[in-house]
């Protein structure tokens, strides 16, 4: 039962078994959640982003292990947890949803320190889940400097 929970929510919901850019479906598989959880305030979105991070660490480890890789593609809530990092700056709009989207993938693909570090250093489910985690921190970063020159 342990294994189960942890797979479907690695693979959260079944985004993960996407084929072609299983993160990217990961990060969209993010939507609907922060949609129910946006309205009740940044507080929720932060913990939100809290919780999934650290379920994900341990779920992502959980099948990290069953499946003998340092890193499965199948495993994204690494995905919605950075994502909803990067919300926590968006504006409550459909263009800082979107915004979000774009600037966390971008920031997930070029792993800036120190995302770099965390994928490479931390073991586990710390390491698949912080790296996602700290590209978040840089999206939120960007989104935060674009509504501060009123960008967004």
């Amino acid at each position: 039962m342990k294994r189960r929970l942890a797979h479907v929510l690695a693979v959260w919901f079944g985004c993960g078994h996407v084929p072609i850019a299983p993160g990217t479906a990961g990060t969209l598989g993010a939507i609907p959640l922060y949609l129910l959880v946006r309205p009740h305030g940044r507080l929720a979105v932060a913990a939100t982003a809290l919780v999934v991070t650290a379920v994900g660490v341990w779920a992502a480890d959980e099948v990290a292990k069953q499946r003998r890789m340092k890193d499965p593609q199948i495993v994204v809530i690494d995905e919605v947890a950075g994502v909803f990092v990067t919300w926590l700056a968006a504006p409550e709009t459909t263009g800082g949803l979107i915004a979000g989207v774009v600037l966390f993938r971008i920031f997930d693909q070029l792993k800036p320190w120190p995302a770099c570090w965390a994928e490479r250093r931390l073991p586990g489910g710390w390491g698949i889940v912080l790296d996602d985690v700290f590209a978040g921190c840089w999206g939120a970063v960007l989104l935060s400097i674009a509504r501060a020159v009123d960008w967004l």
